[in-house]
């Protein structure tokens, strides 16, 4: 293994959903952890979740929380959080949703509307956590 690859280590958990695809639930590279976005999955059955966008973006946050927790840190010590919404008339709840799981100072933050996530769901998050040194 060359050094580009050695510097980077796989973060995975059965308390959040499994990857739907050839990548990582997230990767430790220089002492940050990158957490790869969440769709509302369940992470028993990995089907989507029920209920609406708050149900959706409480389900992703947990399971970035999830992540984190086994990488050693909490998703309360994100440096950033990327949000993707189907439908940005939605954004005021996932914003309700998301000030029950950060306090200041708050990650900063991108939302982006897009046409489709994958499951159908209404919202990913994703997120980059620094670690202790």
């Amino acid at each position: 293994m060359d050094a580009s690859h050695s510097a980077r280590t796989a973060i995975e958990t059965e308390s959040a959903p499994a990857p739907i695809g050839p990548y990582s639930q997230a990767v430790v590279a220089n002492g940050v952890l990158y957490c790869s976005g969440q769709v509302p999955l369940d992470p028993e059955s990995g089907e989507l979740i029920d209920g609406g966008i708050a149900e959706q973006a409480s389900r992703c946050l947990e399971s970035l929380d999830a992540v984190c927790r086994a990488a050693g840190t909490r998703l309360t010590n994100a440096a950033r959080i990327g949000i993707f919404l189907t439908d940005m008339e939605q954004f005021p709840k996932v914003n309700d949703v998301y000030a029950t799981f950060f306090e200041l100072p708050f990650p900063v933050r991108t939302t982006v509307g897009v046409a489709a996530l994958p499951k159908g769901a209404l919202v990913e998050m994703d997120a980059t956590v620094p670690l202790s040194p």
